[in-house]
């Protein structure tokens, strides 16, 4: 994500205060690594930020250390150039290491298949412009070169880059279009979870419904902000959570595949400038797959 500076500070306490849920040393070492950038180039914590600077941070995840082995893990590649990858990420596949996770990722299946990637989001996460749930299967693009990298992460960031998604939802939807606006934080009971809270940041979903199913309803959903866990957190806050969700769905609808796939991603090419639109249907497995195809999602348009 990217900061305009609005007021003069040091990068330390700048940082902090935009991002208060991760503690300060934790960012300070992010800093020091050359992980977080000011103006595109790494700074010393202590810096003191002039009013119109620019600060990147990569998106956070756990602190390292982590195993950057690479894995033969087949990937399903739906587009590649020299800057960049779009794969279509399976069920059960991590997008990156993290120190809790024993299994292989996305990362080191990337990284056997020997070709350069950014190193924009740090040394643990190379190409890795943005992420899905482990359970979350579909679109993400990666960046070959920091270039490439930096540009895609703006465009995620603006909401340029467009990232459509399919939901299985528990219960039978009513309305055809609606959007979800409700604010959303990181729960204070249980620090992994989030949650819809008044003082949070502002998140809207954008959400249709496709087909009626007998396990539930299926809907195409269009994110306008990119909050952690926003579609699984709106739904369930409107009473009907993504099926197959073990952290935000009731223990009766929480069993089984979790029904939700980022089927569409499109973006402007960080080199050439043209649009590139790419589509991955959900897995075969997926409930209501038969309905879920490229021309429901591209006409999807905003509720």
């Amino acid at each position: 994500m990217e900061f305009v500076v609005d007021a003069v500070d040091r990068l330390d306490r700048f940082v902090a205060t935009k991002l208060s849920e991760h503690s300060r040393s934790k960012l300070v070492r992010l800093i020091e690594a050359g992980e977080i950038l000011l103006d595109g180039q790494p700074a010393k914590s202590s810096i003191k930020l002039s009013i119109g600077q620019t600060v990147f941070v990569p998106e956070i995840g756990d602190s390292e250390p982590h195993d950057l082995s690479p894995a033969e893990i087949p990937l399903e590649i739906v587009f590649e150039d020299e800057d960049l990858l779009v794969v279509n990420k399976p069920r059960g596949l991590a997008s990156h290491p993290a120190a809790s996770l024993k299994e292989p990722s996305l990362v080191n299946a990337l990284l056997a298949r020997g070709q350069d990637l950014s190193q924009v989001a740090g040394s643990f996460r190379p190409g890795i412009v943005h992420r899905l749930d482990k359970e979350t299967t579909g679109l993400m693009v990666v960046a070959k070169n920091d270039q490439a990298h930096v540009l895609l992460a703006k465009q995620i960031e603006s909401k340029s880059a467009e990232r459509r998604y399919f939901a299985v939802l528990a219960g039978e939807i009513i309305r055809e279009k609606f959007a979800v606006d409700a604010p959303i934080a990181r729960s204070k009971q249980n620090r992994q979870l989030m949650t819809v809270d008044p003082k949070g940041k502002r998140a809207v979903t954008h959400l249709r419904r496709v087909a009626r199913l007998s396990q539930g309803t299926l809907i195409a959903a269009r994110l306008e902000t990119g909050r952690t866990h926003q579609i699984r957190v709106h739904c369930r806050s409107i009473g009907h959570p993504v099926l197959g969700d073990n952290l935000y769905a009731p223990r009766e609808w929480s069993s089984g595949d979790m029904q939700l796939h980022a089927a569409f991603l499109a973006f402007d090419h960080p080199r050439t400038g043209e649009r590139v639109t790419t589509f991955a249907a959900p897995p075969e497995d997926f409930l209501g797959y038969e309905f879920a195809t490229r021309e429901v999602i591209e006409a999807f348009d905003r509720a």
